[in-house]
């Protein structure tokens, strides 16, 4: 079970407290861009054994959206943030980078 801590509302809670929202960090495409774009956008997701930034709601709470960054094979949770970032705070790209050998933000970014 995973343990989420809600940066919005400052409120931790078991997942099924949360609505996941998918993959986070996404480039957005949408009108005017190429087929080949949108289509990259809608299907082509990252399912990474490892690190992963994901998209969760507060749904049983506050109802706002924020990001958590987690590894999927550990279940470990690195640390929330806020939505509106276009990338991790410095301190859970070092939480990660001291967990995970090798580990980089290039890699997602």
């Amino acid at each position: 079970m995973l343990i989420l801590d809600c940066p919005c509302c400052g409120v931790a809670g078991e997942e099924t407290e949360f609505a996941p929202g998918g993959e986070a960090h996404l480039k957005r495409f949408g009108p005017g861009s190429s087929d080949d774009e949108f289509h990259g956008y809608l299907f082509e997701k990252v399912n990474p054994r490892g690190v992963h930034f994901e998209r969760w709601r507060h749904a049983n709470g506050c109802g706002k959206w924020f990001l958590a960054a987690r590894n999927t094979v550990t279940l470990e949770v690195y640390g929330t943030y806020s939505a509106q970032t276009l990338e991790p705070p410095q301190d859970i790209k070092d939480k990660i980078s001291a967990k995970v050998p090798g580990w980089s933000w290039r890699e997602f970014a």
